[in-house]
Order: structure tokens, then sequence, then C-alpha cells
């Protein structure tokens, strides 16, 4: 091993598909001191027995992006390097049997075509035409995607390798990373082993692209990597003569996917119920290895398949494969800098599509490695979105064992999971369930989505359609329109900032002014140098030397990582206290009534005017009130210590019955902020969405003095905006909106709906989008005939850039 260097740019650790993909594009980018360290062969994880599905459209426009990437890359590297990748793009069909599984995929079409992706809905016999074996008896519908394909993946790998070490970069096989080196909260070197020798190097950077090891190797330097390894089946037919090439097929209804290849047929599951392993580790020799068979767990999946490709009934099985893939709480994998350590990067837990996202991801880590932000945002992907709890092995062997079936599992909107729950609760978990709560789960924090009246099932019935929770939700939303709710926002995360420097600190990360009086709430947002959005929060001021920051519960971990990670020479300290307070919501024009009847301090507007904060009494206790609201009405967020929670909610529960008090769950949360048009951090605002363009430009004051994004605000003043944030409000008050339909001007596709939901007050599902608008005005961005299109329907819609409830806020004022 005297050929490893001393010293390193970065370490790559894992030798898959990811990791020569992040060896590939960093050296494209000009890293030339690149060491890719795999503890035994490349591809020997899982790489190697992958289906090569390549598959273009994702559940977003960036990831499409990247899935668009990787095909594109696949089909010229072969001619770069001269390894064969075996891509060809032979396109694809999903089949419905259902309705609902209809409406799922030709949604899926009209988001294909807002990104730019070939697609087309086609009948069940256009559908056989293209696939003659294929049983059409019971299908509903079916589209299809020209130019996905399918491809070898140990051969990609060996490919992204051979052009990562063109450009200089050393990859080196049999080498195993022991440790990842740490001085002053950052990566300085690795150890490593070969079995024979053992050395160092010195480097600043380390990825983690150990795949189903990443999580045990991550935990090793306190990294938090939720994943955890599942059985994969598929089986590979013999040879069926005179079988002709194929496009891929899914048939999710079925949990089934088909691929032809070199005359044989491999079809492939991701069942209902999968089988998590390695829960005890993996041991040291695993090195393309197969696991063992389980047919009586893959026969239900060939019953339904011999009925659908009838010739599988007497094609001979060739091989029946079962192998190791990783999978994540949420199904989507891990990218970018670990917040426990500076220098720590991650690019695993792909959840079977590692083939189709390496190419991308690759691209995308290094180009973020590279310049030390994101290419674009990255937030569904974020390593940054993890929670430390997640990598119990408990909680991870119940919840992958419903995400793998999730891959094809009908993807309704709304849906929860129901493995692993419970783990974050609030103090008034209980009581609110005893009271019909339905719960939710972000972040593994249980949260009311809806309450059930008496007598109603405490369960979702799931739907493209309205949910049996509809009902209530329109009568939770009438009851904080005209009367007054209640909400337990007890999982916002909570961010104390305290010291000398808290206020210069906060004034040089936040846009807006927040060197106010304590007592004092400020709307902001934290930009980056770009003047995109990194964090949507509100700042209190406590004190002269203290602020609370409050921020989404799902959003918190990477709130918490950037403030920390913008922290120089300021002496500020920065506290999580989310678990110390209890936030107790009551919204609706009768809630000043309501408050009065269990606090003596005065509540007036000229007393306690909108956008501040004060101590109360509360009840028999002390609460710190905020006067603010997410859903467009007068009222407060009651912040109270976590052991007087249930006293206080009794308290406010007492006093509302004279009021005909609502509890609300967060459906009804998110139905009354779209009308108001307030924006949602990760749909609406992200860190690609210029503050200006999301109409946020009343909460940043550039003449407060520098701060980040400050250059990027007055650029774009003076060059005026591409685009702009769009309120819509569909006319037809039947059809729902969700996100991701697309926003139809002048018939031409112009963007997505980012967010939607059901404007009970307004008469009709309500959206938000961009819409471009360079040079232009106001006016004529509205003079447009817009309409958003759901699954091929196009349904009109009025527009607006002013909030369509309440534009002049006289409501929350009163």
């Amino acid at each position: 091993m005297t050929n490893l260097p001393a010293k390193a740019r970065v370490v790559i650790v894992g030798g898959g598909v990811s990791g020569c993909s992040v060896a590939y594009h960093l050296a494209k980018l000009g890293w030339t001191d690149i060491v890719l360290l795999e503890r035994k062969k490349l591809t020997s994880g899982t790489t190697w027995h992958a289906a090569g599905l390549i598959g273009q459209l994702r559940a977003s426009q960036n990831m499409t992006r990247l899935a668009k990437y990787s095909a594109d890359l696949y089909v010229r590297l072969e001619e770069e390097t001269g390894v064969a990748t075996g891509m060809r793009q032979c396109g694809s069909i999903t089949v419905a049997l259902t309705p609902e599984r209809r409406e799922e995929i030709y949604r899926q079409a009209t988001l294909a075509r807002a990104f730019g992706v070939d697609v087309a809905e086609i009948s069940p016999e256009e559908a056989k035409a293209m696939y003659p074996h294929l049983n059409i008896g019971d299908v509903v519908g079916a589209v299809h995607l020209p130019l996905d394909g399918q491809c070898d993946p140990a051969n990609i790998a060996m490919a992204l390798a051979k052009g990562a070490r063109q450009r200089g970069a050393q990859i080196v096989e049999d080498v195993k990373v022991t440790e990842v080196l740490q001085r002053d909260g950052r990566v300085s070197g690795v150890s490593w082993t070969d079995g024979n020798e053992s050395g160092t190097i010195e480097t600043d950077m380390v990825v983690n692209c150990g795949g189903m090891w990443g999580r045990d190797f991550a935990a090793r330097s306190g990294v938090t990597l939720p994943l955890h390894a599942c059985e994969h089946f598929y089986i590979v037919t013999e040879a069926i003569p005179d079988l002709q090439r194929l496009p891929v097929l899914r048939v999710p209804d079925e949990c089934a996917y088909y691929k032809e290849d070199a005359g044989k047929m491999l079809l492939g599951a991701f069942e209902p119920k999968a089988k998590p392993w390695g829960m005890n580790g993996i041991r040291e020799d695993f090195c393309f290895d197969q696991l063992p068979d389980d047919f009586d767990h893959f026969e239900p999946i060939l019953e339904k398949a011999i009925n659908r490709m009838p010739m599988l009934e007497t094609a001979g099985i060739h091989t029946f494969f079962n192998g190791p893939e990783s999978f994540t709480p949420d199904d989507r994998y891990y990218l970018g800098e670990a917040p426990e350590l500076k220098g720590y990067w991650v690019a695993a837990g792909y959840n079977s599509i590692g083939i189709v996202s390496s190419g991308g991801a690759g691209m995308a880590l290094a180009q973020w490695m590279n310049d030390g932000e994101p290419p674009f945002d990255l937030w569904e992907v974020d390593i940054r979105r993890a929670h430390s709890f997640q990598k119990n092995r408990s909680y991870l062997r119940e919840r992958v064992s419903e995400t793998l079936g999730l891959l094809y599992a009908d993807h309704f909107p709304y849906r929860q999971m129901a493995t692993s729950r419970g783990v974050r609760r609030s103090p008034l978990h209980a009581v609110l369930r005893d009271e019909g709560a339905v719960f939710g789960e972000v972040a593994g924090f249980e949260r009311p989505n809806w309450f059930a009246t008496q007598g109603q099932e405490h369960e979702y019935r799931y739907s493209w359609k309205r949910q049996n929770w509809f009902g209530n939700q329109a009568a939770e939303h009438k009851a904080v329109r005209e009367n007054v709710g209640f909400f337990d926002m007890s999982s916002f995360g909570k961010i104390r900032v305290e010291g000398r420097d808290a206020c210069r600190f906060l004034q040089r990360v936040c846009a807006n002014d927040v060197d106010v009086k304590a007592g004092r709430i400020v709307y902001t947002q934290m930009l980056n140098e770009r003047g995109g959005i990194e964090s949507d929060l509100t700042v209190t001021r406590l004190s002269e030397t203290a602020y609370l920051l409050v921020v989404p519960v799902a959003t918190f971990t990477r709130d918490l990582s950037w403030l920390r990670k913008q922290l120089r020479d300021e002496f500020a300290v920065l506290t999580d206290v989310s678990a110390g307070e209890a936030v107790l919501v009551v919204q609706g024009p009768r809630s000043r009534e309501l408050l009065s009847r269990v606090t003596p301090d005065d509540l007036s507007h000229e007393a306690f005017p909108f956008g501040t904060a004060r101590e109360i009494e509360l009840g028999m206790g002390l609460a710190r009130a905020h006067r603010i609201s997410y859903v467009g009405e007068l009222g407060w967020e009651l912040y109270v210590p976590s052991d007087q929670a249930a006293h206080a909610f009794e308290a406010i529960r007492e006093a509302g019955r004279e009021f005909d008090l609502k509890l609300c769950g967060i459906h009804t949360l998110d139905s009354c902020r779209i009308e108001k048009a307030y924006r949602h951090f990760g749909h609406d605002i992200t860190d690609e969405d210029h503050v200006l363009e999301a109409g946020l430009g009343f909460a940043v004051k550039t003449k407060k003095g520098d701060f980040i994004g400050r250059d990027a605000v007055l650029r774009k003043r003076e060059a005026g905006l591409k685009r702009r944030l769009v309120q819509f409000r569909l006319k037809d008050p039947e059809p729902l909106l969700f996100h991701n339909e697309a926003v139809v001007r002048d018939g031409r596709i112009v963007s997505i709906v980012t967010s939607g939901n059901y404007g009970h007050h307004l008469g009709g599902a309500i959206g938000m989008g961009y819409v471009p608008c360079e040079n232009q005005d106001e006016e004529e961005l509205l003079a447009s005939t817009y309409e958003i299109e759901i699954a091929g329907v196009r349904v009109p819609a009025e527009a607006s850039l002013k909030p369509m409830y309440d534009p002049t806020s006289s409501r929350i004022l009163a």
C-alpha cells in the first residue's frame, strides 16, 4: 500500500456506483488528489446486482433533473471511456389496474410535461401493441415514457471509475477505512488497513458512499445516517424464444416490474411488507454475496405475474435472486455535508434507485463540495433532514419494512407512515388523542392532522378525491375564520441565541432588521449569497442579549446547522430548547374574548399589538404570549413550559366551551395559510428561490447594513424579476390541488403548483406557483388566461399577486 498518498484533498469511502460517480465528477471539476477506497471490490455491495432501470421522471423538478442527467451521462460514458454501459433507451410503460392508480399516473404524466420529459398517456390497447405479452384484461390506463431505459449497473460504475482514473483520481480496492480522524470539529484524515498494512491519509474531506455499511460507519464518527438494508427479490427466466426487445414495464398495483434483457425476462418486486436484513451488522467477508432464497415470500408476486404475463407460466426460472439494498425512513436518499462534523460528506441510502440517481447525485455533490453550496435546491435529499433518533436500529428495522413497499404503493396525498410511530410526542398528545385527534408524523413528531367527530373512525381513507376528513377540515376551517380554533404546535423547533454578540450575529444572517426592542417579533428569512431562502422563521427578542428563533420541525436540523456554520468571531451561544416549551395556538376573531377568560392581562390591540410577545398569566400558571398568525386571523401562540402545558390546555378548553372552541389540525392550518398566500418552506420557497421573486421583499431591510444575500437582493432589484410567485384559485369548486400540478398560461405550461390545499372560505382549491414575468408589469402578468392541468385535464383558474383572503390583513390587526 506504499502507493497510497499521505495526503489527499478528499477520500471517498465506498466503491459502488455512488462513490465512483462522486470521484468522476470531482475529477471532471479539476480535482486531482482524489482517493477512493473500497473495502473489497468495486460494485461488490449492492451495485453489482441492481436491476439497472433508468426512469427519468421523479417526484420533483430537481430530482427529475438529476435522473435525466444520469440517463444522458450513461449514454455518452461508453464513448468517453470505452467501457460498455449497456445503456439503451427502450422506453417504459406503467399500467394502472384501478381508477385511483390511473389518476396517479396521469398526474405523473402532467408533471413530466411540466418538466420537459417526453410522455404520453396511452390506452390499454396501445400498451398491448407495445408490449404484446401483456394481459390487459383489467388494465384501465397506461403511461409511456419513450426515453426511459435500462443499463448494466456494474459496468456503469466501472466506466465512472475509469473516467475518474483518466483524470487523475486514485481508486484502490481491498482497503478498508477503519476510522475518520477529527480535529477541532472537522475531518482531519482517515485511518486505513488492507489486512497486512495500515496507515493514515491526511484530508479535510471524506465522502461516505458506504451504502448499507454507511450507517454504522457514520455512527463511529458521531454522524447520523439513518438507513437499513432490506432483502430485494427478483427472478430471471431461461431464454425465451423470439423474445423481442421490449420497454421496461411497471405494474405497481401488483408490486412488480419487468425488464427484458438478452432474450430473458427479469421480474422484480417491491412487496408491501419487506424483510429487513443485517440488524446485527454485516459480516466482514460480505462481497458479491446473495441472501438465502425465500420463495414463499416471493410467490404471491409470481402468481400475479403469471396472470399478467402468461408466457411466464412456461418459462423456466434461471435465477432466483435475493440481495440486500439500503432504504431510508422516507424513501429519499442522503446527500450533503453532515451537520455534526465539518468536512464529512454523504451520498448514500438510494432506496433501490441508486443507478438512475447516482449519476446526477454525484454531479450535484461534487458541485456542492467545490462551490460550498448546492447547485440548486436539494432539500428533498439533504442529509440535514435526518434526526439523531432515526439511527436507532429498532426504529429503522420497522420503518424500512414499509418504505420498500411504498415505492410501488399508491402515492396518495397525505399518506401517513404506519410503522415506527409515536417516537416524539407533545405533552398534550394523550388528551388530544382522546378528543379525536388523528395524527400525522413529521420528523418523528406526532401532530394532530384532523379531529374525528364522535362515532367517526379515527383513521385515513386515502383517495385522490375528497378524503374522509374533508368535512372535518371544512368545519375546523369555518371555526377559525368565523369563531375560534385551537392548534397544538408544540412541534415547532426552538433555538435560543444569546450572548454579547447575539444581535450582531443575527443581523448578519437574517434579511430583516432584528435589532428591535425586547418583546418584538420579527418575521424574516435567512438567505444565501444568491438571495435564495435558506430558512423561513420568526425571531423574538427576549432581552438585550437573548433571542428565540422559531422554525418548522422538519427543517430544525438544517436551520441549526446553517446558523452554526455562519457563526464566526461573534460571542453567541446557540441552544436547542425545543422540548422545553409546548406551543398552544388560539386563532380566530373571538380568540381575544376567549383568552380574556383565562388571563387578567390586557390583550387589547393598544396594549398588545400584533408582532409582540410578553409574559401573561394563564390559568394558574404563566405563558409567553406571541401575537402572531399563520392562518390570517387575530390570535396568539402561547409558549408554555412543558410541565404546565396540560394545565394551560385545560384552562383554555374549559373557557372555550362558552365559545364553542374547535380543536383543529395541521390540514386546517395549511388550508387557512394558503388562502392567505403564506409561503411554505420546502414547497413555495427554497434555497433556489430568490426572496424578491417569492414576494417576500417586505421582510428584507437592505438599509440596515450588510447581511448574507444583501448584494444579491440589490442586484435583483436593479435587474428586475424574472418570475413571480402567484396565488391561484380554481374556478370549478370540485377539483383538488396538492402540489406538482401544471400551471398553464395562455395555453402553455410554464411551471408547477408548488403547494395546494382546499380554500373552504374562498370556495375552491387554492395553489401557489411561480410564473415567468421578465419585462412584464403586474397588470400584464395578471391579464393572462390561467389554467391548472390536473391529470391531463385543464381547469380555469383565477390568479392574484395579493392574498385572496383579507389582502389588507385587517383581521389579523383587529
